[in-house]
């Protein structure tokens, strides 16, 4: 393309393409997360954020470099998941004020942008961290900073060397965080952010169609436990479609059809027989779906719902059913059981969400907005979700107090300590100091291999998470697993156990387990249908 310039439209393309590189790899990302645990992944948070980004680019006509970043940084904000995405969000932030007032850019422009860009990353984070994209972003600033002294003026050369840095840096990670040399992996958002530079410089190569039916050359950790990590994480879709249909037809290959389908989205279900088969399915492309159902036979029942819409409504219903109060409790959670406990506790509106489905920044933007109330307490029960939340109140002109709530429990123990007879500060105060005498155990199965604290964990292995940080594994056997995470929380000081289980899990199951821990601590133990996805088990102690 020669390209030395680049306008607005250029830019679009490059990090179109870069968006659309990274699809390509976005579970091969999210397996390389360190914790092996169903979560919102790193691969799939980013990649939301740039299609969140991309789609305000793509209704900005403008052909101005300034102009287009502003869209995409909007955008990026607005549909921010997860910490990577929101660290993402402030990358493309950075690269706006880089470019602030430029009409075109050349290698010197881009230079300065990516180091507003790492400068602004930074910023965004409390406790930074090296080893990870913060690092990766860094690196890639600061080479691109040598390269564009030797030609400020050429684009090309000055994005193919922060490229070739961005990818140098990702294979150091290891070095820099033991964690992750202890898994054998390199850094997830590293990666991620990699695979977008490499795409946009494909895109200034002229190599858009060329790489067409390629997949990028994702970064490895030179170390032995490297060779053995698979990829085994899907691309969760929070939103998108739901799509549902029968399929009639001869000799249908149930298992054919659900490998095909599993590629294309989240959430299947394949049921029938070899002439009829009902299929439920996520997806952000209902359409490639649909028609390569047609080549199996005749559709019948076709439903296709947009989940953006159906949770905009929800939070619509909750608006109306609510009287303006003084002080609103905006908080996330999944799983039936969870929306009744919060409901009872006085919350005003519950945004669906949690482990897998990320809320993004504009979407708990909309549930702050909507509460009646000018004054919030925010409650994201997720540690993924605490940085994305932390965005909102510069985008509101209500007063808003995000309380750090990591898991579900604390945010329950907040609620418990909530008081209309104080006020905004006050009950920002007591909720605090409520959710830090909780603990937590999470127990799941893992989702990948991976070594961790001394420990090989197999995929589908039982583990359980203490305060979501600390992974404990022991054996096939969920009891005794239990009971050794039991044994790490100093259960001596404990007053009171409360487990909340998931929607498959057996009532009668649930109930030996607490007849077992009664007996174990005589302690009091209370059972509750949280009807959460993915943890068969969140354990609540106070």
């Amino acid at each position: 393309m020669g390209a030395k310039l680049a306008d607005g439209k250029i830019l679009r393309k490059m990090f179109a393409l870069g968006t659309t590189w990274l699809e390509k790899c976005v579970p091969e990302i999210n397996a390389i997360n360190v914790f092996p645990v169903p979560d919102g992944d790193t691969g799939t948070n980013m990649l939301l954020t740039m299609h969140s980004a991309m789609q305000e680019a793509k209704q900005n006509t403008d052909s101005n470099a300034s102009s287009i970043a502003k869209s995409m940084a909007y955008g990026a904000l607005m549909g921010a998941r997860g910490n990577s995405g929101v660290i993402l969000s402030q990358f493309l932030r950075g690269l706006a004020k880089g470019l602030e007032d430029k009409k075109s850019f050349n290698g010197k422009d881009f230079a300065k942008a990516l180091a507003e860009a790492s400068e602004a990353a930074y910023e965004g984070i409390m406790h930074p961290v090296e080893g990870t994209i913060l690092t990766v972003l860094k690196d890639a600033a600061n080479a691109a900073d040598r390269a564009a002294k030797t030609d400020s003026e050429n684009l090309l050369p000055v994005v193919e060397t922060a490229t070739e840095a961005a990818r140098d840096s990702v294979a150091r990670t290891p070095d820099l965080l033991p964690v992750l040399r202890e898994a054998g992996v390199v850094d997830a958002g590293g990666q991620g952010l990699y695979v977008l530079f490499d795409g946009a410089l494909h895109f200034l190569k002229g190599e858009a169609t060329k790489i067409k039916n390629r997949k990028p050359e994702l970064v490895t950790a030179n170390l032995p436990l490297a060779s053995k990590m698979a990829p085994t994480a899907e691309v969760e879709v929070p939103y998108g479609y739901c799509l549902e249909f029968l399929v009639e037809g001869q000799k249908l290959n149930l298992n054919k059809l659900r490998k095909k389908l599993k590629k294309k989205g989240q959430s299947l279900i394949v049921a029938g027989n070899s002439s009829m088969v009902r299929v439920h399915i996520h997806s952000f492309k209902p359409g490639e779906i649909l028609d390569y159902a047609t080549h199996l036979g005749t559709l019948h029942q076709v439903k296709v719902n947009n989940m953006d819409d159906q949770y905009a409504e929800f939070i619509k219903i909750q608006k109306e059913r609510m009287p303006r109060v003084d002080i609103a409790i905006v908080t996330v959670a999944a799983g039936d059981g969870f929306f009744e406990v919060f409901n009872s506790l006085g919350a005003t509106i519950i945004v669906p969400g949690g482990q897998t489905m990320n809320p993004s920044v504009g979407e708990l933007l909309k549930a702050v907005e909507a509460a009646p109330s000018d004054n919030i307490i925010l409650l994201p029960n997720n540690k993924n979700i605490i940085h994305t939340a932390s965005q909102v109140e510069s985008l509101t002109s209500k007063r808003v107090k995000v309380i750090p709530t990591r898991t579900i429990p604390q945010g329950i123990a907040a609620s418990l300590a909530f008081s209309y007879d104080m006020d905004l500060e006050e009950n920002t105060r007591a909720m605090k100091e409520a959710m830090a005498a909780v603990k937590t155990i999470g127990v799941t199965k893992a989702v990948r291999k991976t070594r961790m604290n001394g420990q090989e964990i197999k995929k589908g292995q039982p583990i359980a998470i203490l305060n979501d940080e600390t992974l404990i594994a022991g054996g096939n056997n969920m009891l005794d697993l239990i009971f050794q995470a039991l044994t790490k929380t100093n259960i001596e000081n404990t007053e009171m156990v409360t487990i909340y289980y998931a929607a498959e899990t057996q009532a009668i199951e649930v109930e030996d387990i607490a007849q077992k821990i009664r007996e174990g601590y005589h302690l009091e133990v209370e059972v509750v249908q949280g009807g959460q996805p993915h943890y068969n088990y969140i354990i609540s102690l106070e």
